[in-house]
């Protein structure tokens, strides 16, 4: 008699989350024996180990290969009673729809351990996190990082954004349009995903010290050539006004240029306006929409730098990391305009 058996990957993973965690001495106990039975381990050896029969060992293998890991919990078999199903899509609710602070607990967000203590105080049902967690994914409510949106909305944004898509649709010749902004550069590195070995995590070194650099760049309309000027120790109206010059002498061939900007404080100064009254005939400044940065195509270029140069960077000075973010600028010359929002460009 073959008395092993063959569990999958996700099978020894519940296993194991009810052998280490169960309350229900039983079900560590049946978690155990299978474990040990999927290790190839005799039936002598673990009744042994375990302190119990061979009819137990038996029993709870049959009972495995008939009925699969919910049959270790002891469950009945079936669909769930109509009360269970109800209390099921309470949970549901209470997760996908409110906080933890709309009934009063000092909680963020909700965790499986939340939504038990809920129950319990609300309505005087006894629940388990691993039986939250199974209703959670039986109605495909899943663990997973959001994505962060920003809530104000411009009242003037069809307003102010039709008035750029103009521009952009009627540009003259000897005129040019660029989207502006700028990027921080960090010592201290950005995180992010990579590929490590399992169960061991890789680490970032980090210097201790956080030293920051600030880069003031334009997207040409026309080319998508990435202009960037030399980096800032602080993002302000000196380091914008310095950018706008360097435009007015690297885009000599055009009459006219038109920078197209976000509302950061410092791009509607006194300095700016002072810079303006000498040089407005080259250069006139439009804002974007006020919380809108899609609306603006450099910031597809800055998650590019970050993504493929700052997260994860190994450089040991400011100036190694400024050197290879150059690096990069020179190596990919020109950038697609990733948007939809403005007419077809004829960017590279």
């Amino acid at each position: 008699m073959d008395g092993s058996i063959c569990l999958k990957r996700k099978e020894r993973k519940t296993l194991l989350e009810y052998y280490r965690k169960s309350t229900d001495p039983a079900v560590r106990l049946r978690a155990h024996i299978l474990l040990l039975l999927a290790e190839g381990h005799p039936w002598r050896e673990i009744a042994a180990m375990l302190f119990t029969s061979s009819r137990t060992i038996s029993t709870w293998k049959s009972r495995f290969e008939r009925e699969g890991i919910d049959a270790v919990r002891g469950e009945p078999r079936g669909r769930p009673g109509v009360f269970l199903v109800w209390w099921m899509m309470l949970a549901v609710h209470w997760v996908t729809t409110k906080t933890p602070r709309d009934f009063g607990l000092l909680r963020s967000r909700w965790s499986c351990a939340t939504v038990v203590l809920l129950l319990w105080e609300e309505h005087r049902v006894r629940a388990s996190n691993e039986t939250v967690r199974r209703w959670l994914h039986r109605e495909n409510v899943v663990w997973r990082r959001p994505r962060p949106v920003v809530g104000p909305k411009d009242p003037a944004y069809a307003y102010k954004l039709g008035k750029i898509r103009r521009l952009l649709a009627d540009l003259p010749e000897d005129e040019t349009a660029v989207f502006q902004d700028e990027v921080d550069v960090n010592l201290n590195p950005k995180i992010g995903s990579m590929w490590m070995t399992r169960g061991q995590q890789a680490e970032v070194e980090t210097p201790g010290n956080n030293v920051k650099r600030y880069l003031a760049g334009s997207l040409h309309w026309r080319t998508g050539k990435l202009l960037v000027s030399e980096p800032g120790t602080r993002r302000n109206a000196e380091l914008f006004v310095a950018h706008l010059d360097d435009l007015r002498r690297r885009l000599r061939c055009y009459r006219h240029i038109h920078v197209i900007c976000d509302n950061a404080r410092f791009h509607d100064c006194g300095l700016v306006w002072d810079f303006l009254a000498r040089w407005g005939h080259r250069i006139t400044i439009h804002f974007l929409p006020k919380y809108a940065p899609k609306t603006n195509p450099i910031e597809r270029v800055w998650w590019h730098l970050h993504e493929e140069i700052t997260r994860n960077h190994r450089c040991q000075s400011i100036e190694e990391l400024l050197d290879l973010t150059f690096e990069w600028f020179g190596y990919k010359d020109t950038f697609e305009i990733e948007t939809s929002i403005y007419p077809q460009t004829i960017a590279a």
